[in-house]
């Protein structure tokens, strides 16, 4: 399960506020370091702030996203049937998560779009087959997972997301540690 793990960690992040005054004025800026810049490191206009509330919400759909896309994948082009078995679990799993994520989310709309990480990850599995698509998709699974794991931690403590979302990074934390051993444990 990836939750843009970059994405989950940093979400907090990314805004800096510097205050300088003089004797008269007090003069506050505020920059998006990290979604201010394009890919090709060229100023953009400055990303909307988002609460951190819905960038947990929105990693979180996304990393539920990209493991349902990933693993109906699997289940047409792995040779493995002990990643095609993972696969359905993941599936099946993230649907389920999903719909506690909309709940735990209340107000906020969770936005499941992937991520650039996820995308490319995704692009790069599709023309695989077989033995080759089984074992860049457990190494995804591997790497993923690693990433959801420190970012739920990182959500669940942190006090500016809403508390139902933090009970639900809470709880969801066990069950993404699981699936990162099942995810290390396939042997191809």
């Amino acid at each position: 399960m990836t939750l843009g793990a970059a994405a989950l960690a940093l979400a907090g992040c990314g805004s800096k506020t510097e205050t300088s005054s003089t004797d008269t004025t007090t003069t506050t800026t505020t920059t998006n370091t990290d979604m201010g810049m394009m890919a090709n490191g060229t100023d953009m206009a400055p990303a909307p702030a988002v609460s951190a509330g819905q960038a947990f919400a929105n990693a979180a759909a996304s990393s539920d996203a990209f493991e349902i896309a990933s693993s109906q994948l699997a289940e047409g082009q792995a040779a493995s049937a002990a990643v095609k078995k993972f696969a359905a679990a993941m599936i099946k799993a993230h649907t389920e998560s999903t719909a506690k994520l909309k709940t735990a989310a209340g107000a906020i709309t969770p936005d499941p779009t992937l991520t650039a990480e996820q995308q490319q990850t995704l692009d790069s599995l599709k023309p695989l087959k077989g033995p080759d698509f089984d074992k860049a998709y457990a190494a995804a699974q591997v790497d993923a997972h690693e990433k959801t794991l420190a970012a739920l931690k990182v959500n669940a403590a942190d006090t500016n997301v809403p508390a139902p979302l933090r009970d639900f990074a809470t709880k969801l934390s066990p069950t993404v540690a699981a699936h990162l051993n099942m995810a290390k444990g396939l042997k191809l």
